[in-house]
């Protein structure tokens, strides 16, 4: 961390995680391209039902946060027991909020779906069936993230991601088998795609807890130990609280947009998943890029190194923007042949098309915001990147989206993502402009 050329270093950490999550976004965009062979109803129904799987995979993550942090903290004062209890504690958590999604989605799918306004019944039935069955299997979505961090906790970062392109390609696999009922197995359609989607996620978890019974010897998992620690259960929280918060944010925000398509009619809000999901895969690469950076600069700051520190924020905002000018060519020059992914109507077309080429400007310009934010959290700003986000989603791209709606021109929300993005650029500079200070006393 502190020897190695930053470079060299930066993406010696940032290539395997660019990976896992890439294979993870290239698993979401594979279900849609599956479910869209269906029907336009049947991606759309998918896209609606999205914003309770992020929520979902907020929590585990959230979570995910707090039991990392603090696995490795006991483990660095070498405290075995105690570590051995987060991760125990930890698990039971996970099968708890395993257990209050799958009631939710058992009972209140239906009533979610009846909450969309301008959708038809059968998009109301299709996303119902879907939403169900992800919710009542979500145990391995839980364990299997929550696995995953006990892994990377004890620095066994290579098993996580074997983990993670495991169930992801277990997903991929089944999802033609069982949406179109080949290999003799029956045509689920998109109930199918849900039972992929959960299978998966289900071996992986198991997978996730056979191998941390094998390789990680610094934490045993035992049954009789998962018991309920109410003030350890409040340390985690405490620590992983805000990551919950700005991805449920997300989530919210995501709900919130389909409403205003939905507006206009259901294919806009198709559309808009079928960008969110083909988003998500552009923007892993900087997100691995991004856990990456955090804790080289983290390391540096201690060591009180600021040339180090300019130098990692320097390549990694370099090679951000240079990835993001890649996503925006795809979307600005190729959105027809990105939608045919995706079986595209002529009105999807229609509308996707300049939605694609819009959007795609925010791009670059985020690029810079989410290095910042990893800046801001290696150097303990945290708060400035949980401002950005929300000033970002909730205090600009919601209202101006709303606002540009009244209009009636569909065409017209869409360019609140870039005005959102450039108010988002803004405050990350001022806020990386003042976090930088603190390196002034630093030697050079």
């Amino acid at each position: 961390m502190g020897t190695m050329p930053v470079k060299k270093l930066i993406f010696q950490m940032a290539l395997p995680l660019i990976f896992s999550m890439m294979i993870q976004a290239l698993y979401n965009i594979v279900d849609s391209v599956f479910v869209a062979r269906i029907s336009e109803d049947a991606l759309t129904a998918v896209s609606l039902a999205f914003p309770i799987q992020n929520l979902m995979i907020a929590f585990a993550t959230g979570t995910g946060v707090g039991i990392n942090a603090l696995l490795s903290r006991r483990l660095g004062e070498q405290n075995r027991e105690q570590a051995e209890k987060v991760a125990n504690v930890g698990l039971l958590l996970a099968v708890c909020t395993a257990a209050v999604f799958a009631l939710l989605g058992g009972f209140f799918s239906h009533t979610y779906f009846a909450l969309q306004k301008g959708i038809s019944p059968l998009i109301a039935q299709y996303g119902a069936e879907y939403l169900s069955i992800v919710c009542i299997g979500s145990l391995g979505i839980f364990v299997e993230i929550t696995s995953e961090r006990i892994l990377q906790g004890t620095g066994r970062t290579l098993v996580t991601m074997f983990i993670q392109c495991t169930g992801a390609l277990l997903n991929i696999i089944l999802d033609p088998i069982l949406i179109f009922g080949l290999l003799g197995f029956p045509a689920m359609g998109v109930r199918g795609a849900a039972v992929a989607t959960i299978i998966g996620q289900l071996i992986a978890a198991a997978l996730g807890i056979v191998l941390n019974q094998l390789h990680n010897t610094d934490v045993r998992i035992h049954l009789s130990k998962m018991r309920f620690d109410f003030e350890l259960i409040g340390q985690i929280y405490a620590i992983g609280f805000p990551s919950i918060l700005m991805n449920a944010i997300g989530s919210f925000t995501t709900y919130l947009m389909n409403q205003i398509l939905l507006t206009f009619s259901s294919t806009a809000a198709a559309v808009y998943g079928v960008f969110f999901k083909l988003n998500s895969f552009v923007f892993m690469p900087l997100f691995g890029l991004n856990n990456a950076v955090v804790p080289i600069v983290a390391y540096n700051f201690g060591a009180r190194n600021r040339g180090r520190i300019h130098q990692a924020i320097r390549i990694s905002m370099v090679t951000a923007v240079g990835i993001m000018v890649l996503g925006w060519a795809a979307f600005f020059f190729l959105p027809a042949r990105l939608l045919s992914l995706f079986d595209a109507s002529a009105a999807m077309l229609a509308i996707g098309i300049p939605a694609f080429r819009i959007t795609s400007f925010t791009f670059p310009l985020a690029a810079v915001s989410i290095v910042a934010g990893s800046v801001f959290q290696a150097l303990g700003k945290s708060i400035y990147s949980m401002l950005v986000s929300m000033g970002r989603q909730l205090l600009v791209l919601i209202p101006v989206a709303y606002l540009f709606s009244l209009t009636g021109v569909l065409q017209n929300v869409w360019f609140a993502f870039p005005i959102a993005e450039v108010v988002c650029l803004t405050i990350s500079l001022l806020f990386l402009r003042r976090v930088l200070h603190l390196l002034d006393e630093f030697p050079q």
